[in-house]
């Protein structure tokens, strides 16, 4: 089974297709049962691709106690050991793109390139939306307010004229299969209190790695003034903007296109 031991937990992990190493890191919903995920995508087609449930998430441990930026960025290291890559390229998508950035500032060395999708870098530079405030909503009124942030284009008058396309949408947030497994609230809210306190705004300019930065133009949780200000601190980074939202690589099809032509340069 594809577990390793990293630190004080059991990691699951999986891998798909062949070519150079390249880390994949998901987001606060990351879990590598639900689809579509990363390594459904066409990064698998082109590369040696390494996926993983973080701490708190999916098949991996979920220990109750504060969980910090810092050990997300270890477990991603300590995963790199486990499967013996010295250095990799990064994707990291929304709060994965987080741990990414942390992954890069304490781990510089380790990262060839590193691609962040619709994150944001905390502090001055922006945060991205509190979902940690909507954990005390009913599982479909949390839906709702997904779907409206997540793209702001599906506001009110869309909904009622794309009925089924809203419900489809509403379904997709609503998923909420695995809530009853040992440690899902304790995981999902241990993770939030550390995705709040995310802030590395001010360490960005030690970044020395190429660093791609894309986003959804109409992206309501990483908003693309966001993607601005990180690609204006960070030395070199470059700028993307996709038609889409939160999920802007999965609604524009030529986001995935010009990661996978930056990762492999």
């Amino acid at each position: 089974m594809p577990y390793c031991r990293i630190r004080d937990i059991d990691l699951w992990f999986e891998r798909a297709g062949e070519g150079a190493p390249l880390l994949a890191i998901s987001g606060s919903r990351g879990d590598l049962r639900r689809s579509p995920n990363l390594l459904e995508s066409p990064l698998a087609r082109s590369f040696d691709l390494l996926a993983y449930d973080q701490r708190g998430l999916g098949r991996t441990s979920k220990p109750d106690k504060p969980y910090l930026m810092a050990d997300f960025a270890d477990d991603a290291a300590g995963l790199l050991d486990t499967v013996g890559w010295e250095r990799a390229r990064v994707v990291g998508v929304s709060f994965g793109g987080m741990v990414a950035l942390e992954l890069a500032l304490r781990y510089p060395h380790r990262i060839t390139r590193l691609a962040l999708c619709c994150t944001s870098p905390g502090g001055e530079g922006g945060s991205s939306y509190p979902v940690h405030l909507l954990q005390g909503l009913r599982p479909h009124e949390r839906a709702r307010v997904m779907v409206s942030i997540s793209d702001t284009r599906c506001d009110a008058d869309w909904a009622e004229a794309n009925p089924e396309k809203y419900e489809e949408l509403i379904r997709r947030f609503d998923d909420n299969r695995f809530a009853q497994e040992p440690g899902h609230k304790a995981g999902t809210t241990r993770l939030l209190e550390a995705r709040r306190q995310h802030d590395t705004w001010e360490r960005l300019g030690e970044i020395r790695c190429p660093v791609f930065i894309c986003g959804g133009r109409y992206d309501g949780i990483a908003l693309p003034s966001s993607q601005e200000r990180m690609a204006s601190r960070i030395p070199g980074a470059m700028l993307r903007m996709y038609e889409g939202g939160h999920l802007f690589i999965w609604q524009d099809s030529s986001a995935f296109a010009e990661i996978v032509e930056f990762l492999r340069e």
